[in-house]
């Protein structure tokens, strides 16, 4: 039991290098972090509801994972080969399309969320 912990604990710790690392290299981190917090502000703002502030958090938290994993994909292709090459291309821009399909997503549902808030404000 005592190895199974210290395994899982070795995993976390992983985990959060992971973090560390992505937070350092990767400006996108950096900008989801910057509209992460004005998400959160504006909500804060505008008295957004309770169940209004739990999807405003998950489609925060799904991004990061999207991103994590986009990252984790461009990281794995670079060690493969960083040469120009048309299969590596295919799998960098296919993920990260994935991306910007959940970003025009989140978009449109905080609109929702937002701009009828935003509205009654006038």
């Amino acid at each position: 039991m005592i190895k199974a912990i210290n395994e899982h604990h070795i995993s976390i710790k992983n985990a959060f290098n992971g973090v560390k690392w992505a937070l350092k290299t990767q400006p996108n981190y950096r900008v989801h972090i910057f509209f992460s917090l004005i998400s959160l502000l504006v909500a804060w703002l505008l008295k957004i509801s309770y169940i209004e502030i739990i999807i405003i958090i998950f489609l925060i938290i799904i991004g990061f994972v999207i991103e994590t994993i986009n990252t984790g994909i461009e990281a794995t292709t670079d060690a493969i080969d960083k040469q120009i090459r048309d299969d590596i291309k295919i799998a960098k821009d296919v993920s990260a399309a994935s991306m910007l399909i959940y970003a025009i997503g989140a978009a449109i549902i905080a609109a929702f969320i937002f701009i009828p808030k935003i509205i009654n404000l006038f």
